[in-house]
């Protein structure tokens, strides 16, 4: 499209979101990675929360939690997930939409040993997203698994990478007068092109 230029620039949108997040990541004073991510529960009400996105690969977005979590159990039974990425230092923010698949491999094991050991342990510690009757049950679940691990626990089978596999992905730049910039990435399934789209603000 004959006026996407600048910083809309470019024929791959995986490579704009990591142009767009090395800027945030100079210039966000916390979490630039942070997003906030929306679920739909088996009746379609929609949860969101903040997340850390850990990568941004050639085709796909890559966090990582509890399967056994709210939002790992709704993107199980759903397949499908959706963020957004927003950084007030720059006035920009990324929207995806798109299918799921989880990442529990080497790259899920990896990130996984790069963790600090109280983060890793935590992990074993954390029935995420269920009920817990006081901070001490949680410490003393630590403690366990410290004890039954030691310095170098095993990755949980409970716990890896979602990857997203967007069908959709916006990206909006603050304009003046409220005049923003937006531009729609859409297809139809992974493996098909993108047509892409400037929106009105």
């Amino acid at each position: 499209m004959s006026d996407r230029s600048g910083i809309f620039a470019g024929d791959d949108p995986f490579q704009i979101a990591r142009n767009w997040l090395a800027e945030a990541e100079r210039s966000e004073p916390n979490d630039p990675t942070a997003i906030a991510l929306a679920t739909v529960d088996a009746d379609g009400l929609p949860n969101v929360r903040m997340v850390l996105l850990k990568e941004i690969e050639p085709e796909g977005f890559v966090f990582y939690t509890n399967y056994g979590s709210r939002k790992g159990a709704e993107i199980e039974q759903s397949g499908k997930a959706a963020f957004v990425l927003h950084w007030k230092s720059l006035r920009r923010q990324i929207r995806v939409r798109g299918l799921t698949e989880r990442e529990d491999g080497a790259a899920a094991d990896a990130y996984y040993a790069s963790r600090s050991l109280k983060s890793r342990l935590g992990a074993w510690a954390s029935r995420q997203s269920e009920p817990l009757d006081s901070r001490m049950s949680l410490m003393t679940e630590v403690a366990k698994r410290t004890a039954e691990f030691g310095a170098n626990p095993p990755r949980p089978p409970f716990w890896g990478g979602i990857r997203i596999r967007p069908l959709e992905i916006e990206f909006w730049a603050d304009g003046a007068f409220r005049l923003h910039d937006r531009f729609r990435w859409e297809r139809r399934s992974p493996d098909v092109e993108w047509y892409v789209q400037r929106l009105f603000p």
